[in-house]
Order: structure tokens, then C-alpha cells, then sequence
């Protein structure tokens, strides 16, 4: 029974654990972070059949109870007019909701918090990983899934940088008490995009766990796109509350208030009535530096990386998760058809995730691009969701 050690316990690495689990490999998976990862981390998902697929193959989880659908795709104008709609078929979930999920399907005393991999070391017959607290472990397979600031790939690949893209996303959430009974209705069946010079903002409702198990309540989840050169300007957005400047987030609570202040002011002034009152009702916005990032080599030796360890995308094609579940499925693929050979396995699973992370990654590029540059994204224009290619996110 090969020893798997998974480095990173969200999503993408509590999904290989389940995958590898499945293929007679004994998993401990190790998260740095000593309280379990709930809250708004990552708030709204769009499902891909890649997302949920050890749910549809491997358990009795209901996936409709973890996600809601969403009827449209609209286009809203300046003055809130609905300007184009077409039928769609996609399926939104949160990052609890499938947090949750998985952590309860993996029900194991092998998930550990508070557990810090700093290093690795490994020979011919396995990898040793190392642990911030001085202890070592010994394994046949190492699994990095810590995530777009990966201490793995670092380590690594010390070339490799995310890189960013000139804009940033305001995001927040608002449940049905926060907002007027008009405009929850309007934006809770539909994915909304509203396009602007140079900007763009995106609406579309999500399931939020309550606190009472099994407990789930509708919330709207918002995006707002907005250029903001690299300098300055970009420094004091991502200063948070106590004087630390931060690479890519500031969670809910970290964001300066007079940059919230801000924010609030250009909501009223710019946006659609509906979407400036959701986000004027957002008690604690919070804010991503959009980055991106790809590994040239996903595969070494006995250890491997996986979802944004190996490739940050931008959020357009909606797959950030799909991709790091399909990595995960990929892998356990190869390590049944190589008879649970792991150097034989990684060789034969690298160059399918490669092509798929790049391709990801263009097609992401191209979108902001389009919305953020070029003005190029137009009222009416199909959404770039997709994993393998655009419109395989839909969920009948």
C-alpha cells in the first residue's frame, strides 16, 4: 500500500486525497492552517462536472443540496435594464458548502490542522517530508496542493513568480435580509454581468452554509473588476488593517476602511441601481489581486504539484477548483495504470495537466484581456466558463 503524504487540505487536496484514497493508497493529508478552513475563503464557485465528480461517482452527497442553479445569463445596462438574456444550465456553489462536503466524505483522523510542511527531501524509494515543528515523515508519493502561494513550488521552481495582471476584484456576499426584496429576486435566479469601460462586474447567487448543520441559506455573490496600476495605488489597496502590505487577498474585516469608504462611494456613482445596492449592503467587502502563474514542470521524481501550486489562473473561466479536482482524478488514473509505479505515474500524468493548465491559463488571459483592455467583451457574448474547453461548466 503506497504512503501518500498531501500537503495542502482545501479543496484541491482533500479531492486527490479522496481520488487516492480510492486507489488503495494510505493518505495523511497535512493543512497549515490550525482552524478548519470555513468562512468566505474563495466565497462563490461555479460548478464543473470536474468539481463534483467524486460526489457523482464515489458517494451518497446531494449535490443539488450544496449548489443552486441559476436559470439565465443577463446582461445588465447603466440603468439596471435587463439588455440581453439567453437560458443557461449552471449549477453555483460555495467554498464551505464543498469544503464541508469533502472534509465529511474523507472522515478521517489523517486530515490534520495546524500541520506546516516547509521541505522535502527524496531518493529512489520515496520523499521525506519535512515539518515546521522539526518532525519528518516518510512517503512513496508527495502531493503539493498548498495553494497559489505554494511553499512547494517555491522551493521547486524559486523562478517561478505570480504575476500581476493590472486589476483587481472587489468581492463580497449579501444574504436576502440585506438588500431590498426587488432586487433579490431579480439577480437570485441568473448569472448577471454588467460591462463597463475598462471594468466589469458579475452577480450570481450561492448557497452559504449556516452555522446548524445542514443548514444552507441563498446569498448573492458579487465581482467587481477594476484596473489598478502596479505602485502605489496597488500598495495601499492591499495594505490591510494593521499596516501589512499583502500579495494577493485581504479577507473580510482586513480591507482599510476608507478604501471600503471609497469603494462605496464609486459603487453609487457608477454602477446599476440593483448592483450598486448590493454592494453598498456589503458589510465587510473583501478584495483580490488578480495574478497568474504556470509551473513549466508539474512532475519530480516522487512529488508532484497540483491546481494553483502548478497554474494560477484569473477567475474568467470560472475552473479554478475544476482544474485542481481534475488534477487530483488524473493522477489517481495514472497511478492504476502504471500498477502503482509513482515515478511511472507522474511521467504519464505530466504532460496532460500541463497542456490543460495552459490552455486554462490562455484562455483567462484572452478574457481579461477582452474586459479589462481591449473593450472587446460585448452585451450578449457567451461566458468563457469551461475546464477543457468553453461551455463544459454546464450542469444538467
Amino acid at each position: 500500500m503506497l504512503k501518500t503524504v498531501v500537503m495542502g487540505g482545501s479543496l484541491g487536496g482533500l479531492t486527490a486525497a479522496l481520488f487516492l484514497r480510492e486507489t488503495g493508497c494510505r493518505v495523511a493529508v497535512y493543512e497549515r492552517s490550525a482552524m478548519p478552513l470555513v468562512g468566505l475563503v474563495g466565497a462563490g464557485i461555479v460548478l464543473n462536472p470536474a468539481t463534483v465528480r467524486y460526489f457523482d461517482s464515489h458517494s451518497g452527497a446531494d449535490i443539488q443540496s450544496m449548489s443552486i442553479s441559476a436559470r439565465w445569463v443577463r446582461y445588465m445596462d447603466s440603468q439596471g435594464t435587463i439588455a440581453a438574456e439567453q437560458p443557461c444550465a449552471y449549477r453555483f456553489s460555495s467554498y464551505n458548502s464543498i469544503y464541508r462536503a469533502l472534509l465529511d466524505e474523507f472522515r478521517s483522523d489523517d486530515y490534520h490542522l495546524g500541520a506546516a510542511i516547509t521541505g522535502f527531501d527524496q531518493d529512489g524509494q520515496g520523499v521525506t517530508a519535512q515539518f515546521a515543528d522539526g518532525r519528518h515523515e516518510r512517503c512513496d508519493l508527495l502531493v503539493c496542493a498548498d495553494g497559489f502561494g505554494s511553499t512547494a513550488r517555491r522551493l521547486l521552481l524559486p523562478a517561478v513568480q505570480l504575476e500581476y495582471a493590472g486589476y483587481v476584484a472587489w468581492r463580497g456576499i449579501v444574504n436576502e435580509s440585506e438588500v431590498s426584496a426587488a432586487t433579490f429576486a431579480e439577480l437570485q435566479e441568473a448569472i448577471t454581468y454588467h460591462l463597463m469601460p475598462n471594468s466589469h462586474v458579475l452577480v450570481y447567487p450561492i448557497p452559504v452554509m449556516d452555522r446548524a448543520p445542514g443548514g444552507a441559506q441563498p446569498f448573492l455573490n458579487w465581482l467587481w473588476y477594476r484596473n489598478v496600476p502596479h505602485g502605489p495605488r496597488l500598495d495601499d489597496l492591499m495594505t490591510d488593517c494593521e499596516g501589512i502590505l499583502r500579495e494577493v487577498s485581504l479577507g473580510p474585516g482586513a480591507v482599510r476602511e476608507e478604501n471600503v469608504a471609497t469603494l462605496r462611494r464609486e459603487a453609487a456613482a457608477l454602477l446599476p441601481p440593483p448592483l450598486a445596492e448590493l454592494i453598498l449592503n456589503t458589510v465587510q467587502p473583501f478584495l483580490q489581486a488578480i495574478v497568474d502563474c504556470e509551473a513549466p514542470h508539474m512532475a519530480f521524481g516522487r512529488l508532484c504539484l497540483i491546481g494553483d501550486a502548478a497554474f494560477v489562473a484569473r477567475p474568467h473561466a470560472a475552473v479554478g477548483t475544476a482544474k485542481a479536482a481534475e488534477d487530483g482524478w488524473q493522477l489517481a488514473r495514472a497511478l492504476r495504470a502504471t500498477g502503482g509505479q509513482v515515478a511511472a505515474a507522474l511521467d504519464r500524468w505530466e504532460p496532460g495537466q500541463l497542456a490543460l493548465g495552459r490552455s486554462v491559463l490562455a484562455r483567462t488571459r484572452e478574457a481579461g484581456r477582452r474586459a479589462q483592455v481591449d473593450n472587446a467583451w460585448r452585451i450578449g457574448d457567451p461566458l468563457p466558463f469551461g475546464l477543457y474547453t468553453v461551455g463544459d461548466s454546464t450542469m444538467q
